[in-house]
Parts: C-alpha cells; structure tokens; sequence
C-alpha cells in the first residue's frame, strides 16, 4: 500500500529541524519509488537579483530523498546523506519549485536518488541533484 501525502506530511513534521519545516515544503505526490514536493516562493530565501538560495533548493532535494525513501519502505526510517551533488542550471523567480526525487536504487543499507527541481510556473528545469543515502534502522 502506498504512502498518502498527509502520512509523508507527518514525516516532515515529526523529523525534520525547525529551520527545514521552515522551508514549508509539502507533500505533492507520492509513488513506490519517488515523491514530488513544493517549495513555496518566499522573498526570504531569495538571494540578490531575486533568485532562489541554491541553498534553500539543496536542503529541498535533500529532503525529498527521505520522503521517497520513507515511501518505498512504508514508513520513516532514520538514515543520513552520504553525498549530494547538485547542479544549477537557472535562477527561480516569482514562483514555487517542484521537486521530484526518483530513487535508482534502494537497498537494505543505502539507497540512491536522482532528484530534478524544476520552477512550477514554466516548468523549465532549475537544477538537477543525486543523493546517496545510508539507512541506518
């Protein structure tokens, strides 16, 4: 059975830093192998020039990967980041950012991600990044 968004909404908010939730990301979608979160725009997380924090977008897709991971083992699990690398590819302006983590790999103690964050408005994408994360329960 798969996870439901108000489930994985509950997981954000039971296991995340204060300064994440912060971020008011929602739930968007869920699957067996990803899930789909928003980053509402906010003036505060955007640099000079208006751009979008690429930090703001990292810890996004950072926290994307624990959703679709929580969502592909039924439930939150503690793990951490192993690595993450992001790439930028254009500045968000004036609009909500969705980001989609796929996993490529989900094993009994690591789990691999592809992650896009594309601007809501247009749809072009902004940034792409892969996580390797270590599932420690």
């Amino acid at each position: 059975m798969t996870m439901t968004t108000a489930e994985a909404d509950k997981i954000l908010s039971a296991n995340f830093a204060p300064w994440v939730l912060d971020l008011q990301l929602a739930v968007e979608a869920l699957g067996e192998d990803r899930a789909t979160l928003r980053l509402p725009w906010s003036e505060r997380l955007s640099r000079e020039g208006g751009g979008l924090s690429g930090q703001a977008l990292m810890a996004a897709a950072d926290t994307a990967t624990v959703i679709a991971v929580s969502a592909a083992r039924g439930g939150f699990v503690p793990m951490t980041t192993v690595q993450q690398s992001t790439s930028f590819q254009r500045a968000v302006t004036g609009s909500d950012v969705l980001i989609e983590a796929v996993l490529t790999k989900l094993g009994r103690r690591m789990a691999f991600a592809d992650i896009t964050m594309s601007d809501q408005r247009s749809g072009a994408l902004a940034a792409r990044a892969s996580t390797v994360y270590a599932l420690l329960g």
